[in-house]
């Protein structure tokens, strides 16, 4: 007879509760690179070409790294 492992209830849910977060974070991985349109590497040159980092201060952007840090998101 095989050995079984047994859960409590709170366990099972955190369990259930961090698979589904996984699969969810992954579809929306899937989602956004729908979204993104391609770009090939000549395109890109072009980009940087007519859009140079140096004219665009980094003042002129906010850093929103924190606001999906797992640490911050609600439980």
């Amino acid at each position: 007879m095989e050995p079984t492992v047994s859960l409590d209830a709170n366990a099972l849910k955190s369990l259930i509760k961090e698979s589904v977060r996984e699969v969810m974070r992954e579809e929306w991985f899937k989602f956004f690179d729908l979204l993104i349109p391609y770009v090939d590497d000549e395109e890109q040159a072009e980009i940087e070409a007519s859009f140079s980092p140096e004219a665009h201060p980094d003042s002129d952007f906010v850093d929103i790294t924190a606001w999906f840090d797992d640490a911050n998101q609600a439980q």
